[in-house]
């Protein structure tokens, strides 16, 4: 037998499928991971206590890296046994788990529509298909809730259409905090706020997670995001973001009303709304720069905080429902294509945690592309990536004393 079937037949081999979104990766895990039971919730918590190994291994070094973004799908949940969703997923990244995101939901509409494996898909099958538009709905549920995808197919409804854009609706989002002053102290500080600044301003926002917006200029990046240096507004967020993880009117901003496991600053969004890649049928564009997990840059622009933005600027009165707006991340403005698109579809009853503002649905638009399939296992003698490894978390770990070898 060959090496590559060889490789293959290892126990504990993960299958997966790595797909684009804007440039941003999601690595769609649909075959080998461990079978997890329960609530979505509780298969996320049982994912993390049991077998985070298997994470670090796929997003980490030497599969991954640390800029890479996975996606395990979960066939049953409690919503998939009650009809209210079509199948589950749990998030992931380098430093843990999401609540949603936006770039891989597009990517993983997609795979499964295309996707005719009953053992990876059960309800496949049962996927409403609309022949006048060639389009296929599937409901996901995310750890936020449900989410309905739009995915454009070929004429038969057996494969999805790359030629056209994938959308979905979001879960409920929210503005929760508008023009939140942060005192920055000496200890938090980095080399582009100006000396005479001893605070900034920001949103929070919610759009599945919870969403720091900050204006490039509120920060001291008076270019904005026309030019960017990373290795500038990487140092700010390394500051920035763990100070504001700390901050108690953002603890209480992030707080939300139905679990608490959902209450957690997941991002810093640095946006600059004067550019942006803008086609023909919106009324605007703009663009952001989004920090998440362990200083992983998003290279598209950012779905769930797409959503976020879009909540907030109808709270501010800026965003009418039904107004489409571009969205770009420094890749698709580098390219000039493939931004997120959005619109407000449907305006909600006001929130008690959003302060009395009114929640919103938002459609959001996207293209996601097939880049390759793999099978990742770890041999048994194979202790440097038994649990990835990223080189900073190498050079930053004392080395081991060493042991004076012994006189004869």
């Amino acid at each position: 037998m060959d090496v590559s079937q060889v490789l293959t037949q290892l126990p504990n081999t993960i299958h997966c499928i790595d797909m684009h979104t804007t440039g941003e990766p999601t690595r769609i895990i649909y075959a080998g991971y461990p079978q997890l039971t329960g609530t979505l919730l509780a298969q996320r918590d049982q994912a993390r206590q049991q077998h985070d190994h298997i994470r670090q291994q796929l997003m980490l070094e030497p599969r991954g890296n640390p800029a890479m973004y996975g996606a395990i799908i979960c066939p049953a949940t409690e919503l998939v046994a009650t009809g209210k969703a079509d199948v589950g997923v749990l998030f992931i990244h380098n430093e843990g788990y999401s609540t949603m995101c936006g770039h891989a939901t597009l990517a993983l509409g997609r795979f499964l529509v295309d996707t005719h494996d009953a053992n990876v898909f059960p309800r496949r099958a049962q996927l409403p298909f609309d022949s006048t538009t060639q389009t296929m709905q599937l409901r996901l549920h995310a750890p936020c809730g449900v989410v309905s995808i739009t995915v454009p197919t070929n004429a038969e409804g057996t494969r999805s259409d790359p030629t056209r854009p994938v959308s979905f609706l979001s879960t409920p989002a929210y503005a929760t905090a508008l023009q939140l002053t942060i005192p920055i102290p000496a200890g938090a500080r980095w080399p582009e706020l100006p000396a005479q600044r001893d605070s900034i301003t920001l949103d929070i926002s919610y759009g599945g997670a919870f969403y720091a917006i900050v204006d490039a200029a509120e920060l001291g990046f008076t270019s904005g995001l026309a030019t960017v240096d990373l290795d500038a507004t990487t140092r700010c967020m390394q500051q920035l973001k763990p100070y504001l993880e700390r901050r108690p009117e953002i603890v209480a901003a992030v707080t939300h009303p139905a679990d608490p496991r959902l209450s957690f600053l997941y991002s810093v969004m640095i946006v600059d709304a004067t550019i942006g890649n803008r086609p023909r049928d919106v009324a605007g564009a703009e663009t952001g720069l989004c920090y998440f997990a362990d200083n992983q840059i998003d290279r598209s622009p950012t779905g769930s905080c797409v959503t976020a933005r879009m909540a907030l600027a109808h709270a501010q009165g800026r965003r009418a429902v039904g107004q489409r707006w571009a969205y770009n991340s420094l890749v698709s403005n580098h390219f000039q294509t493939d931004e997120f698109r959005a619109e407000i579809v449907e305006e909600l009853a006001p929130l008690s945690s959003a302060g009395g503002r009114p929640s919103v649905i938002v459609q959001v638009e996207g293209r996601a592309f097939y880049t390759g399939a793999a099978s990742f296992m770890v041999e048994a003698e194979d202790q440097t990536s038994r649990n990835g490894f990223t080189m900073e978390g190498v050079a930053a770990a004392p080395l081991p004393v060493p042991v004076p070898s012994s006189s004869a």
